[in-house]
């Protein structure tokens, strides 16, 4: 068995795992560029933790300009086998009321300015995401949510759209009733695609805060309600990530859903035609398989 190492990426108003030993904030370098910021590691009840907010501490990245491939690869660099994202959303859904945790397991991708994946010509593969999301994992933060509290829902599909303005009510309104979306947010995508190909277990965790701007009674989004909404959830996530070391153990055993085997059959390109500096880059997120 490998050892446990849980990486949360911290959204808006996540900006720290509180109760850390040990807790140093650690500088990585990738070859896909600089991370968010550094990433604070240290142990939590005796599993090894590691945290980056995904906007940089002060909130210098847009939802755009995150660098996401740099974020996964440090995680994956540093030795995280699962990482848990944590995000604020809107909320299509009445049930889906601002404060509550939706547990996610399913996206549209709307993004269209970032790059999606580690691979690409040189080096070419396919991974499904036909699941993006690793259930057991999911399981885990669904039952650490509940354990603090947490009004949490299971499952649900997260519209990730480009960002930064929110949207139209047009939008808003084809999303959740000709689309079937449930929560939306600008930041879980290529997020999830690219822990797939780093064959890290991936659970999505969806704090909502508004009701975007199709509900007929909150009007369109007003960001100081959000603001507000986000510091009480950020409390509410904290406790919920502190339940996490006891859920997952220590020693991890192989992902029951295959996760961090990911990549066992997605390199096409054949060994002879691969591009030396593209597998040099690779060497963190697909070191496993090359």
């Amino acid at each position: 068995m490998a050892d446990t190492m849980i990486g949360v990426i911290g959204g808006s108003g996540l900006y720290e795992i509180d109760g850390l030993e040990g807790a140093e904030w650690q500088t990585v370098e990738t070859p896909w560029g600089t991370p968010s910021d550094a990433i604070l590691t240290g142990t939590l009840n005796g599993v090894k933790m590691a945290f980056l907010p995904r906007h940089g501490r002060g909130h210098v990245h847009s939802p755009t300009t995150v660098p996401y491939r740099a974020n996964i690869d440090a995680l994956k660099r540093i030795g995280v086998t699962d990482v848990i994202s944590v995000s604020a959303c809107g909320s299509f859904r009445e049930e889906m009321a601002p404060g509550d945790f939706v547990i996610v397991d399913q996206f549209i991708d709307r993004t269209f300015a970032r790059e999606k994946s580690f691979f690409g010509t040189g080096c070419v593969a396919h991974v499904s995401v036909a699941h993006p999301t690793c259930p057991r994992l999911g399981a885990a933060c669904l039952e650490a949510a509940k354990d603090t509290g947490i009004n949490v829902h299971q499952g649900g599909t997260y519209l990730a759209m480009e960002g930064p303005q929110f949207s139209t009510l047009a939008e808003s309104r084809m999303y959740r009733d000709s689309w079937g979306a449930d929560v939306i947010g600008m930041t879980n995508m290529p997020e999830a695609k690219l822990a797939r190909e780093a064959e890290l277990c991936y659970a999505s965790v969806a704090m909502i805060t508004d009701y975007d701007s199709w509900h007929p009674d909150h009007g369109e989004v007003d960001v100081t309600q959000i603001i507000a909404t986000l510091m009480g959830n950020a409390s509410k996530a904290r406790d919920m990530v502190a339940m996490l070391p006891a859920l997952l153990g220590s020693e991890r055993a192989p992902c029951p859903h295959g996760c961090d085997r990911a990549l066992e059959y997605a390199i096409l390109t054949a060994p002879d035609a691969r591009d030396k500096t593209v597998m040099a880059k690779l060497d963190a997120v697909a070191g496993r398989i090359l």
